[in-house]
C-alpha cells in the first residue's frame, strides 16, 4: 500500500503530465486548422490525465491528506 507521501509525489508527477497535455492541447487549438487531425488523441490523453489527477487527490482526502 502507498503511503501518502507516496501519494503525494504520485499526484506531482500526475500534475504536471496533466499541465503538459493542457498546453499541448491548448497550443493545437492556436495553430487551427493545422493539425486538426491530432485533436481527439490528444483530448483523450489530457482526459485520461485528469482523470487519474482527480482520483488520486480524492484518495489522498479520504487518508486523510
Amino acid at each position: 500500500m502507498d503511503t501518502l507521501d507516496d501519494l503525494k509525489a504520485q499526484v506531482k508527477k500526475l500534475s504536471a503530465r496533466a499541465m503538459n497535455l493542457k498546453m499541448e492541447l491548448h497550443d493545437l487549438s492556436e495553430e487551427l486548422p493545422i493539425g486538426w487531425e491530432k485533436i481527439p488523441e490528444v483530448a483523450a490523453k489530457a482526459y485520461q490525465a485528469f482523470d487519474e489527477l482527480a482520483a488520486m487527490r480524492a484518495r489522498i482526502a479520504e487518508l486523510g491528506g
